[in-house]
């Protein structure tokens, strides 16, 4: 069956990218006297993720961002630092308060639809079908969005890295937390099934997100997952009389295979390659592919003219990641050195693919030496 209501725009996948995206071509004034469909197998209901980043000032998001702190954790056998961040600022969203936030100006304009169900691309040489279900969507005239990803074919050179994790969001009997002070990354955890750590983000003095956090190649059962966070609760903040008030798991893949802006429409989110191999992050640089789309739309020129990610970053990612996949180095020695060597603010701004190549030579000169040149010979 073919669905022959045309579309300006489609959006298969609303999920981060897919409604970044919409929000601000929304605020651009790109949709006024548009048709968009929105896509997605889900009702985007549920909090069931939650997204953290650091941001200079207040960002395109600000008014849903839940809690921020001005001060982060590092904690490891090497090495414990807090650190003061400025002027960046370490901000916590709620996947429940964005797509409320979303959809609450999705509303206001009736020209764009929103359905749920399952997508499917069937490709035939440079051209693809859209099937929603079992009908087919007419994309002639359309420009199309996917944020669905689905890893390609695997070579011998392809590495797939899971960063999993499970949160509880805890409230203990006491005071316990500051609520100034965010932990980033705390590897105290044993380092036995990979690379792990723990965050925790307190809401207050008695409320905490705490979360478990691999970088490996495989899940964990589901009560190992449960056992690590007792675990750290009691052996490393003391804490033994809590509530779980909610908890979440998520995966998160890192990956060096090649990804294609061009692809069934135009691939954004981490189909189009917005989550950082190294380190999994994706929120910001979901919302820098948002803005360069939207800019590009607004000066008339070609998508395909937006310039992709620098090639010394996708290099520096992959190099950490084979390192980190075949265990030739323990992650925490690396970020320990990583924040221990250098100032946090460069860190973050290398991290965000920001840095300058002399800030680059200087961290990279930070590392064990031996191993990473031997990972990143492997990746010519």
């Amino acid at each position: 069956m073919l669905l022959t209501k045309s579309y300006d725009y489609i959006f298969t996948g609303a999920g981060c990218a897919g409604m970044s995206l919409l929000m601000r071509l929304i605020s651009s004034g790109l949709i006024s006297g548009k048709r968009v469909l929105l896509i997605d197998r889900d009702e985007k209901t549920r909090n069931d993720r939650t997204w953290c980043f650091w941001e200079k000032g207040d960002g395109f998001f600000e008014p849903v961002v839940y809690r921020n702190w001005k001060s982060i954790g590092f904690f490891s056998s090497d090495y414990n630092a807090q650190m003061e961040i400025a002027p960046y600022c370490y901000k916590m969203i709620r996947g429940a308060d964005f797509y409320q936030y979303c959809f609450n100006e999705f509303n206001k304009h009736p020209n764009i639809e929103f359905i749920t169900g399952e997508v499917n691309f069937i490709n035939s040489g440079n051209s693809f079908q859209l099937y929603l279900d079992n009908s087919i969507i007419d994309t002639s005239g359309s420009i199309v969005f996917n944020s669905i990803y689905e890893p390609s074919p695997p070579t011998a050179k392809t590495l797939h890295v899971l960063q999993h994790f499970k949160g509880w969001l805890i409230k203990s009997a006491t005071d316990v937390f500051d609520p100034g002070k965010a932990t980033m990354m705390d590897f105290r955890v044993h380092q036995r099934h990979g690379t792990s750590f723990v965050y925790v983000l307190p809401f207050n003095k008695r409320e905490a997100l705490v979360e478990y956090t691999l970088f490996t190649p495989s899940l964990l059962k589901p009560e190992q997952y449960d056992n690590e966070l007792k675990n750290y609760l009691s052996d490393f903040l003391g804490i033994t009389d809590y509530s779980i008030k909610d908890e979440e798991f998520g995966i998160i893949p890192m990956t060096n295979e090649k990804f294609h802006f061009r692809k069934n429409g135009w691939q954004i989110g981490t189909a189009g390659g917005q989550t950082k191999a190294s380190s999994g992050y994706t929120f910001q640089f979901i919302q820098k592919q948002s803005q360069a789309i939207v800019d590009c739309l607004l000066a008339g020129k070609p998508l395909e003219s937006i310039p992709s990610t620098p090639g010394r970053f996708r290099f520096y990612d992959n190099t950490l990641l084979y390192i980190l996949y075949h265990g030739k180095l323990p992650g925490d020695k690396i970020f320990s050195r990583l924040f221990k060597k250098n100032k946090p603010r460069q860190v973050l701004r290398f991290l965000d693919n920001e840095s300058s190549l002399a800030e680059e030579l200087k961290i990279i000169s930070t590392l064990p030496t031996w191993p990473f040149l031997k990972a990143a010979l492997k990746q010519f």
